[in-house]
């Protein structure tokens, strides 16, 4: 690849709720948090937003899933489990920065944490309602909770996701909908000094019906898959698992074109010629994979500095499907589902490698999820959804530590976004109950690692 990214690089140095029937968004940032893997959707079918449900039941037993009764084969490496973990303890883990409360997402939509600027300052997102169609955004003081609300943002009442939190813009993306449906992303920028909006999108960008990842370069340019080989389905469809959902753990993966574009240019788009599954920034290391959303094949890491190229079997184990990958402090984290077991048992791990290919440690549980990687990829988030380990914990890599955070996940997809320094998000539930899905709000908290 680099089509003049080393040079470039020589001179310079995930929500709750879209009210849209965008399948693909509704999968990976959808109101509800639901778990989902690839067979929610097989060959193009659509379905609305209020037909998705739990991937498995699992959660109602009380206790925590016998992965060695169930068969669940052992990864790779070091391997924890979430009984593993003790509790975090407030005042010498972390500290509590700020926290605020919606307590019915049910009834309507609400407010949320955005992400946190490198200047420490709370990206908060009042969303789009049923009186008012558009979201708009406030930069707040965690330490007093006084807002600075910004001017109307372009958007026009799509969601946004943060690429980038800086002193001097915001870079938010979000989907421009055309082509009968088809959807290619657009950002949305906010000059702090100016205090003013501008946006750009790329008509040359080729348009699809999959949902892209989208993420910010070490160049300023702003990168996007574009799907070009799906992973077949195969014939007679998916099998059933223990479970009653579709046993897709041996899944053919996903391949897809990585493009990028000029911030402010619409006709500067280049097709990076390079095919990747997932892929992510890790300084000016270039991390990708062969496929995404089934197996991932080899990991792939390249300097763009220089445009030294090294790649490695990240050993995922032979059922293991990729649905998420970060990369930080010469750390690679990817999210797996590796298949459902005896009594339903589900394999999922965060399994975590160096940029030389050397096992880290693997989160093995059922329903453990995420990989987010904080503080330089030196600790990394988790959420789980089981009845007894429910919640979201952090890993510490120079402890060895397993520190569990909440002991409840709530059901919404709220407080996500970048951080810096030592900063990360959680959420736990709130409000009152509801019959289905557990409590109706969520609790978003903005804490900092104690080192």
């Amino acid at each position: 690849m680099v089509n003049e990214l080393r040079d470039l690089l020589r001179d310079a140095s995930g929500h709750p709720p879209q009210e849209s029937q965008d399948l693909a968004g509704v999968l990976r940032h959808g109101r509800r948090r639901v778990r989902v893997r690839r067979a929610s959707v097989v060959g193009g079918t659509a379905l609305a937003a209020g037909a998705i449900a739990l991937a498995s039941v699992t959660w109602l037993d009380p206790s925590p899933a016998d992965l060695v009764a169930a068969g669940v084969p052992r990864p790779e490496g070091p391997t924890v489990r979430l009984t593993d973990a003790r509790p975090a303890v407030e005042g010498t883990d972390y500290r509590e920065l700020t926290s605020y409360t919606n307590e019915d997402l049910d009834g309507d939509n609400g407010e949320y944490f955005d992400g946190v600027t490198d200047d420490g300052l709370v990206l908060f997102r009042e969303g789009p309602s049923m009186t008012r169609r558009t979201e708009r955004y406030a930069l707040m003081d965690p330490a007093t909770g006084e807002k600075r609300w910004l001017p109307q943002g372009p958007g026009d009442g799509q969601q946004s996701f943060p690429l980038a939190l800086g002193p001097a813009q915001l870079v938010l993306m979000r989907l421009d909908h055309g082509d009968g449906g088809r959807v290619r992303p657009a950002v949305d920028v906010y000059d702090r000094g100016g205090g003013t909006w501008f946006s750009v999108s790329w008509p040359t960008l080729p348009a699809q019906d999959d949902f892209p990842t989208v993420r910010m370069g070490p160049d300023g340019r702003i990168y996007a898959t574009v799907m070009t080989d799906p992973g077949d389905v195969p014939e007679g469809g998916w099998p059933t698992g223990p479970d009653g959902d579709a046993e897709d753990a041996d899944a053919e993966g996903d391949v897809k074109a990585l493009w990028s574009m000029a911030l402010t240019d619409p006709s500067d788009v280049r097709d990076e010629e390079l095919r990747v599954g997932d892929f992510a920034f890790d300084g000016n290391q270039l991390v990708w994979t062969d496929s995404t959303n089934g197996a991932a094949g080899r990991v792939h890491v390249r300097d763009l500095a220089t445009g030294t190229e090294t790649s490695f079997d990240p050993k995922l184990g032979e059922r293991c499907n990729l649905l998420g990958l970060d990369a930080a402090g010469g750390r690679i984290a990817m999210s797996q589902y590796c298949g459902t077991y005896e009594d339903g048992v589900r394999d999922d791990r965060v399994q975590v490698v160096t940029t030389e290919g050397e096992q880290v440690v693997t989160v093995q549980d059922d329903g453990v999820e995420g990989g987010d990687l904080v503080a330089g990829g030196d600790f990394m988030t988790m959420t789980a959804y089981g009845r007894a380990t429910g919640g979201t914990y952090l890993y510490d890599f120079d402890e060895g530590r397993l520190l569990r955070l909440s002991d409840a996940m709530s059901s919404w997809a709220v407080g996500r976004g970048p951080t810096p320094g030592d900063q990360f998000m959680w959420t736990t539930p709130a409000g009152d109950r509801d019959a289905t899905f557990g409590r109706k709000g969520a609790e978003m908290h903005l804490g900092e690692l104690i080192r």
